[in-house]
């Protein structure tokens, strides 16, 4: 197991998973065990060579890592100033970075014995991801997915469903992912013997954060290592999209003792930052609070009901962030912005005219907050977005936007 990989995970949690004053474990007492009895097999999983053999194995000739660090010529040059690299991980097997995590989770399903896993999904590549991998090792398969998310996200569905998993859509609430996550733990609580519950982003009781974070920390470490063979030094600036969290902490992880490289996370700016809360950004519109089993911030009125909020961006819409983003939020370490959906409809073209890559609406947040700030950089600042997947599952959505009818 490379030495890097290992000194990644001292830093984290404390025993009681808690991120300054943020994450923990707030759950029923009929999760406990499972909880503890996830913490322990990780615990073990995280020294044994032969767990981090098995996953190399499948990153590498099933996942398709490493992914490439591509450098965007034409859009730096667009752009001015600033030279923009994406990390290409929407190139991984299933088109996002969330694969990378559920191999990990699946591998240790396997080793605690079960053989029911559950998943939430947002934009669906989570889903696509829990259903691939449980295919692949011949394991059940239940996908939770908020109403209003199975319909924009049609192909998505399809494809989980072409996998062999049963897709549950969610009607409470507004239909999104925080419903399918409510329903997926409601699930867990009841299914216990068996069944194990895949998240998908550094959300939910410790020991998720941590574990998911340390799944994805993958992509990070593979910047490092590419970034220093492409131009010598450590990127000047790390930019990722936020929902949840994940694809971000995997890039920022491994840089967060590097006070030298900037850090910058970009929520869902919806239709603006108002009083309507038209928008899933819970560090520059919420406070902190609990959901999902971690206290993190989050959208919340005065009596602290949590509430909707909004993004065009299935997978950023969320109304609550990961508990270890809220402490680098508050330390200081990184900086938290937002941009509009508008804002990240421009981006999404731009990044289809200027490079022929169609990005997911995730990560053109990300690339809308790099077209703000890279004019005014110099032109040896290096800026490392995070790609974190690919558009075809946003193609109606972006149609709709736009005015255009592609229904055929």
């Amino acid at each position: 197991m490379p030495e890097d990989r290992i000194n990644s995970f001292r830093s984290g949690p404390d025993a009681q998973g808690r991120f300054g004053d943020f994450g923990g474990r707030f759950v029923s007492e009929t999760l406990m065990p499972l909880i503890l009895e996830l913490e322990a097999e990780y615990e073990r999983a995280k020294t044994d060579a032969d767990f981090w053999a098995e996953m190399d194995d499948l990153w590498t000739h099933y996942v398709g890592r490493p992914s490439p660090l591509y450098f965007a010529e034409r859009l730096t040059k667009h752009l001015g100033g600033a030279k923009v690299y994406m990390k290409r991980d929407e190139l991984n097997h299933t088109g996002a970075h969330k694969i990378n995590n559920v191999l990990g989770q699946i591998l240790l399903a396997r080793r605690m014995g079960k053989t029911r896993i559950i998943a939430e999904t947002g934009a669906g590549q989570h889903g696509v991801a829990t259903a691939t991998v449980c295919a692949k090792f011949g394991l059940k398969c239940i996908v939770y997915m908020g109403a209003h998310d199975v319909e924009r996200q049609a192909p998505n569905v399809f494809r989980m469903k072409l996998l062999g998993a049963e897709v549950v859509p969610v009607t409470s609430g507004r239909g999104t992912l925080k419903d399918a996550m409510n329903d997926a733990l409601r699930d867990w609580v009841t299914n216990v013997r068996d069944t194990f519950y895949c998240i998908g982003t550094v959300a939910g009781p410790h020991p998720y954060p941590a574990m998911v974070r340390d799944f994805q920390s993958i992509i990070g470490q593979e910047v490092r290592r590419q970034m220093t063979e492409a131009e010598g030094r450590l990127p000047d600036t790390l930019v990722a999209a936020i929902g949840g969290g994940s694809n971000a902490m995997g890039l920022f992880h491994p840089f967060l003792d590097d006070p030298e490289v900037a850090i910058v996370g970009v929520e869902a700016g919806g239709r603006g930052v108002n009083e309507k809360m038209e928008h899933c950004a819970s560090l520059t519109g919420g406070r902190p609070g609990v959901l999902h089993g971690n206290r993190t911030y989050l959208l919340q009125d005065d009596d602290g009901q949590i509430l909707e909020g909004y993004s065009i961006s299935a997978g950023l819409d969320y109304p609550g962030i990961g508990p270890e983003h809220a402490w680098l939020h508050e330390s200081g370490r990184a900086q938290y912005v937002s941009v509009t959906d508008d804002e990240a409809l421009d981006a999404f073209k731009l990044c289809c005219e200027m490079e022929g890559i169609i990005p997911a609406l995730e990560p053109s947040h990300a690339l809308a907050h790099v077209t703000k700030v890279a004019p005014d950089l110099p032109s040896d600042h290096i800026i490392c977005m995070n790609m974190c997947g690919r558009g075809d599952k946003d193609i109606f959505t972006v149609a709709r936007a736009l005015g255009v009818d592609i229904s055929g």
